[in-house]
């Protein structure tokens, strides 16, 4: 692991998309993040056991990470630990090692992952259907596949430079009722920085009185999360177990002196191995056991894990689930939004979807109809205007 003073606050200026070197980072980060979901996915079959799944895609972002920018003393690796949610289960399932979850066909399958090269971070999900051959998804898998994936184009075209907030919502509301399904509330579209997984400038997908962010303007060089996830039921999500919960992220902001030694060893660890970027409980454990040889000092951690929830030294990431019977779809992709358009550098194979509905609102067709570049010749002829007179 490298020095991590450049989270310390004490960086000269924040650097964005204006650098090429930093372009550069979140592509290769991008890269890999394509390269290990798309190892999962091909994994997806019936009787395969979730952790395993999720130990496909967090072993390939490490192995993966270690061929890159070698020699250079940056941070690089896991930037959001590969979950795996089946049907109702909205997000963060991540399970121990001995969890015995497996999926079956039919299924609905949710792969939600992310990485990261000196801070820089490329983050994507993709929902697939268990299933032996490539026939065309259908029916209601297929109406909230088909949901999440039009919300998603027109997020992206929503999520420009001279765009607002305020100016997302609406749109996605109307595509998610035309195929009879509705927006997951709590989910948010988050501006990315350097190791900041989740700016404060952000996208609340359903808004509503309870439920409120601030409105901003988008700009350029900017870095986003697109994230989309819709519902069958009615959106509403619970955690029905907190024992379910294995996705954790250092606080940053707080601070405490703990007490007990075991708490104390965690906290150390995680300070030490995932400073920045969410982890999960199992990675922790099996990485302690293989660096210290130290089955004991394993326990010592998930019994430290607790004193460090109960003074907010860590920010848990808990399992949603939406009502038993219902489908949860999501997509989501990292967009630079750079001086030419914006530009999604993270992909994911997508099996075929055949919905028998669809999106007639014009101004919505219209809306999912434009580039998502920028005219070179229209900005020229704006900059042109702008530009006082000789």
């Amino acid at each position: 692991m490298s020095d991590t003073s450049s989270q310390a606050g004490e960086a000269p200026a924040e650097l964005d998309l204006s650098n090429s070197d930093v372009v550069t980072k979140y592509k290769a980060a991008a890269e890999i993040a394509n390269k290990a979901i798309a190892a999962v996915i091909a994994e997806v079959k019936d009787g395969a056991k979730v952790v395993d799944l999720c130990n496909c895609g967090d072993n390939l972002i490490n192995k993966e990470v270690e061929k890159i920018f070698k020699g250079k003393l940056i941070e690089k690796g896991v930037a959001f630990p590969t979950c795996v949610s089946v049907n109702s289960t909205v997000g963060h399932f991540s399970p121990a090692s001995d969890d015995t979850t497996t999926v079956k066909d039919g299924d609905i399958v949710k792969i939600d992952l992310g990485v990261h090269i000196d801070g820089f971070i490329s983050t994507q999900a993709q929902t697939v259907v268990v299933q032996a051959g490539d026939a065309a998804i259908k029916g209601r898998a297929a109406d909230v596949i088909a949901a999440a994936r039009t919300a998603y184009e027109a997020a992206l075209r929503l999520i420009r430079p001279g765009k607002k907030v305020s100016d997302v919502a609406g749109p996605l509301q109307k595509i998610v009722e035309a195929y009879g399904c509705n927006l997951v509330e709590g989910v948010m579209s988050h501006q990315m920085k350097q190791f900041i997984i989740d700016g404060n400038k952000c996208v609340l997908n359903k808004p509503s009185p309870e439920h409120k962010v601030e409105d901003a303007e988008f700009a350029e060089n900017e870095v986003y999360a697109i994230d989309i996830v819709v519902s069958t039921g009615d959106g509403k999500t619970k955690v029905l177990d907190e024992k379910e919960t294995t996705v954790y992220k250092r606080a940053l902001d707080m601070e405490y002196q703990l007490k007990l030694k075991a708490s104390r060893a965690v906290f150390s660890e995680i300070n030490r191995r995932f400073p920045a970027m969410p982890f999960t409980v199992r990675a922790l454990v099996e990485g302690v056991e293989k660096d210290d040889k130290s089955k004991e000092l394993a326990k010592q951690l998930k019994l430290g894990m607790v004193e460090c929830l109960n003074h907010g030294l860590l920010h848990p990431y808990p399992v949603l689930h939406e009502k038993s019977g219902e489908l949860v779809a999501q997509v989501k992709h990292t967009v630079l939004l750079m001086p030419n358009g914006s530009d999604q550098v993270t992909k994911a194979p997508a099996q075929a979807v055949e919905s028998e509905k669809k999106v007639e609102d014009a101004e919505v067709v219209a809306l999912l109809a434009t580039s998502t570049k920028t005219n070179k010749k229209k900005k020229k002829a704006a900059k042109a205007a702008d530009a006082p007179a000789a």
